[in-house]
């Protein structure tokens, strides 16, 4: 008895095609989504971490009648329970420290980031 021949089981080509089509335009969509929210989540976190450390620079003052000497005092006394990190720079490091009009009141009045660049709102990283 003959049989006939059995059907192959598969996708074809054009059906490949159409698929890898349909998932590069959902891309095309969601990138730009996604990009866009993680620099808006970084921008929140510098800010916060702006706000954190003033809090503690404020703190160490109200308590000592002075400003601390560096950012890391402030972790060393416990007012911060570490330097936060500058999501932008991904460092620890890169805090720009501006000193009080009268020196003998210590070395660190404000903190600014070091980033460079421009925030989604077009202020510089350094003016906040």
């Amino acid at each position: 008895m003959l049989t006939e021949p059995e059907k192959k089981r598969g996708f074809t080509l054009i059906e490949l095609m159409v698929v890898m089509t349909i998932i590069a335009i959902l891309l095309t969509i969601v990138a730009p989504r996604y990009f866009n929210s993680v620099s808006k989540a970084e921008e929140a976190v510098l800010r916060e971490n702006l706000t954190l450390i003033r809090d503690a620079i404020d703190k160490y003052h109200a308590d000592s009648g002075r400003y601390p000497d560096s950012l890391d005092e402030l972790a060393q006394k416990k007012y911060l329970r570490k330097l936060p990190m500058d999501p932008v720079l991904k460092s620890d490091s890169g805090w720009i420290v501006v000193p009080p009009e009268d020196v003998k009141l210590g070395v660190v009045y404000d903190v600014k980031s070091g980033a460079p660049g421009k925030s989604r709102d077009g202020s510089l990283y350094s003016e906040w």
